[in-house]
């Protein structure tokens, strides 16, 4: 498989979110507000690629029973060295995303990633592979962010857009809202599919 079939089937045809129902938890918790979601999924995309990458330049040196252990241990250091420079570069995005940059160790999508492609491919494609999960990852819930924002607050990345007569959704900035998108995003990108596939 080239570069831009990974490119294609990660972003798209398999897309972690809308197809592989990876993820979740991170999508209801962190989209209410598109800063967040863009530095937590920022976190994402470079901790599933170098993961990727540096479980398939060591998945000859490492036993096949303990795999799994070893993977998470790798995942846990790319997270708390996101989590320390976010600490130190953006301590008010550190602080208001809270717990959920330590819980990006339970993603699905970087395990998966590493179980299911860095063991059997280069460190390269490897790379590739989690760099464009991750970007998968990120679209759809840049777009989802865009949505709560915009209706829950009026604005976006912060700055009011909405003029100051507009009354803000309540249910917007609260989690079932992303479940409502989440299942819209997932109506009209399957309805897209079947129409390439028709």
């Amino acid at each position: 498989m080239g570069m831009k079939d990974i490119f294609k089937e990660n972003t798209w045809s398999n897309n972690p979110i809308f197809i592989q129902i990876l993820g979740i938890c991170s999508t209801l918790a962190v989209t209410n507000k598109l800063t967040n979601t863009l530095i937590m999924t920022i976190g994402v995309m470079a901790v599933t690629a170098f993961s990727s990458l540096t479980v398939s330049a060591l998945k000859s040196l490492i036993p096949h029973k303990v795999r799994m252990i070893t993977q998470t241990l790798i995942i846990a250091f790319y997270v708390i060295l996101v989590d320390i420079l976010l600490k130190a570069w953006f301590p008010e995005v550190s602080k208001s995303l809270g717990p959920y940059v330590g819980l990006i160790i339970t993603n699905c999508i970087i395990m998966g990633r590493a179980e299911a492609f860095a063991q059997s491919n280069t460190p390269l494609l490897s790379f590739w592979d989690g760099l464009t999960s991750g970007l998968g990852y990120m679209w759809v819930l840049m777009s989802i962010a865009f949505i709560r924002e915009l209706l829950g607050f009026g604005t976006l990345f912060d700055v009011r857009v909405l003029p100051e007569g507009f009354v803000p959704w309540t249910i917007m900035v609260m989690a079932p809202s992303a479940f409502f998108i989440l299942a819209m995003v997932l109506w009209i990108a399957k309805t897209f599919m079947n129409k390439e596939a028709a």
